[in-house]
């Protein structure tokens, strides 16, 4: 794979997934092989880089052996040192991925203008489609982009006109089982309308699963079943559903691959 591959997950609403997404995507392509780079852009939260802290503690503790992304914090000091750190990662690795805020931040707005794979994830549900979408209230179409999605386009933009890459936003929704059918329609139904608009790709992602907030202690995730103990069905169906939304980022190492 040719250069680094820079896949940032951002979204300004908290809550959606994020983090839980970025760290599954993360040990996905460490598994299998790829040499991954994390930074936390929240040094406030730093979920990801907690999660990965707790990772590399089970594989001291236990002495296993697990695929290990590389992970760091950025503190927030400067767009100058986050270029640095950014820089500095990308040299020795082959993909680099970015936790953002789940909010406005001046930092994940410059990684978002740096990414080849821009994923946002949102809970199925219009609170937030609400973040890329206005729909009126009566017929469920979309009205109006939302800031956030106009912030997305003109970065796409100025990427292509600056370098001629085209950055590939994936919109990931998530807990999609947590909406009774038609309700769940019209999110399709209105995530199709402005994907046409806007340009992004729609695909499924995690649902809601207590299984994920308990791996976090101990840092491990679906792909470590031989870590996990005796799997119940809910882990098993859980599994099949990172391998499809890994499988649906079409990142560069995984086109013509399946997560074991």
């Amino acid at each position: 794979m040719a250069g680094v591959h820079h896949i940032v997950f951002a979204n300004e609403k908290g809550g959606t997934g994020k983090s839980t997404t970025a760290v599954h995507v993360a040990i996905a392509l460490a598994s299998r092989g790829a040499r991954v780079a994390c930074v936390d852009l929240d040094s406030r939260q730093r979920t990801l880089y907690r999660y990965l802290e707790n990772r590399r503690d089970t594989i001291k503790r236990r002495g296993i052996n697990l695929a290990m992304p590389m992970f760091e914090v950025f503190e927030n000091d400067s767009q100058a040192t986050l270029e640095r750190q950014v820089d500095r990662l990308s040299q020795d690795n082959d993909f680099m991925i970015y936790d953002t805020p789940g909010r406005d931040d001046k930092y994940a707005r410059f990684v978002a203008t740096r990414a080849n794979t821009l994923v946002t994830p949102i809970n199925d549900s219009f609170v937030d489609f609400d973040l890329i979408g206005q729909v009126d209230a009566e017929n469920f179409k979309v009205r109006r982009l939302s800031f956030y999605a106009e912030l997305i386009w003109e970065a796409r933009k100025e990427r292509a006109k600056a370098d001629g890459v085209t950055i590939d936003w994936v919109v990931v929704r998530n807990r999609l089982h947590n909406m009774e059918a038609r309700n769940q329609q019209r999110m399709t139904d209105a995530i199709a309308e402005l994907s046409k608009r806007v340009g992004f790709r729609s695909v499924p992602g995690l649902n809601e699963r207590v299984i994920y907030r308990e791996l976090f202690p101990s840092g491990l995730t679906l792909i470590d079943k031989g870590h996990l103990g005796q799997l119940a069905t809910a882990h098993i169906v859980a599994r099949q559903e990172l391998r499809e939304l890994v499988t649906g980022l079409a990142l560069p190492e995984l086109k013509s691959a399946v997560l074991a």
